[in-house]
């Protein structure tokens, strides 16, 4: 049986400690490690250590194929880390993985949550609006965040979705040594986060409370969406989305997509839209509503005119459908 070549390791802000005795062998062996400056530091990985490129890019790991290499990540690789975009570009037999604790993991024990009734998400490389439809009252989140410089646009966020009253916690360097916690409402804590800037890592968890609640069915009010009148309106909607039966990752073509609004709750049923419409001041309404609702991965967006959008342009720019018209 052929030996991997690579092995992907978990670290969390304890560093070598939390490790161990095969990832410590991997690491002692490893010509190259690859990981964030973070994480070289705390490996001490001194001249052996490789930081990732910017922007993000995996060849400088996979030049390295056949030859002991180490890739870090944070915590569990494969939630919300690297582990699965390495896994979808080697075979079984190249890599081997050491996880550990997840951030989530780390942040549920702190607080006594139960992690399997709570929404976990990585909102360090995508957009805050993605909170939109998971936010309830009483509804449990952790989500990890880019950097200390995200957190006050959080908060401002929350604050004008009406979410101001839900419990928040800010947690820095969660399971190390430089662990700070802050704990407040979202609108006590507002005020301090541009002051006094979190520390690299950073996660949030928060225990929603006060704000209006997107309902979880089609057929949502027509003023959660901006429009111009051109719009399908709710009860029409619900019947339209219901006939079209949403499956999970099916592709939607709303050609004279008005507001958008049908491609928004197909989308937020679990499918994927590309949604067609000619006249500009439209288009930024559905542009609006994709970013309202979080929507940047799952719609897309075409100016144009069928059925010329139609033939190719459309395809090209969605980039969502993998037929042949």
């Amino acid at each position: 049986m052929v030996e991997p070549w690579l092995t992907v390791i978990g670290l969390n802000e304890d560093g070598l400690d939390g490790l161990n005795p095969p990832a410590q062998q991997a690491l002692a062996g490893a010509a190259v490690i690859v990981g964030a400056a973070r994480h070289l530091a705390l490996v001490q990985a001194g001249s052996r250590g490789q930081p990732w490129p910017m922007p993000f890019d995996l060849a400088p790991v996979l030049a390295r194929r056949g030859q002991p290499t180490v890739v870090l990540a944070s915590g569990d690789p494969f939630w919300f880390g690297v582990g699965g975009t390495l896994a979808r570009q080697l075979a079984p037999q190249e890599w081997r993985c050491h996880g550990q604790p997840s951030t989530f993991s780390l942040v549920a024990a702190h607080l006594g949550w139960a992690l399997e009734h709570t929404e976990c998400l990585g909102l360090h490389a995508s957009a805050v609006e993605q909170l939109l439809p998971r936010l309830a009252p009483g509804r449990q989140l952790i989500a990890l965040l880019q950097g200390g410089a995200a957190l006050p646009r959080l908060a401002a966020w929350l604050q004008a979705e009406g979410w101001g009253a839900s419990a928040l916690w800010v947690g820095e360097a969660v399971g190390g040594a430089r662990a700070r916690w802050r704990s407040g409402t979202v609108d006590s804590l507002a005020p301090t986060l541009e002051g006094d800037p979190a520390q690299s890592p950073v996660c949030v968890a928060l225990q929603a409370q006060g704000g209006p609640a997107l309902p979880s069915v089609a057929g949502r009010a027509d003023d959660w969406f901006a429009h111009d009148g051109q719009i399908t309106k709710a009860p029409v909607r619900a019947i339209t989305l219901a006939a079209l039966a949403p499956r999970r990752g099916a592709l939607l073509w709303d050609v004279g997509a008005g507001s958008g609004s049908v491609g928004v709750e197909w989308c937020l049923a679990g499918g994927r839209a590309c949604a067609i419409e000619q006249q500009a001041a439209r288009v930024q309404n559905i542009e609006h509503n994709r970013q309202r609702f979080g929507l940047q991965a799952a719609l897309t967006v075409v100016h144009g005119q069928a059925p010329q959008a139609l033939v190719g342009t459309a395809r090209a720019r969605c980039g969502l459908c993998r037929r042949r018209l």
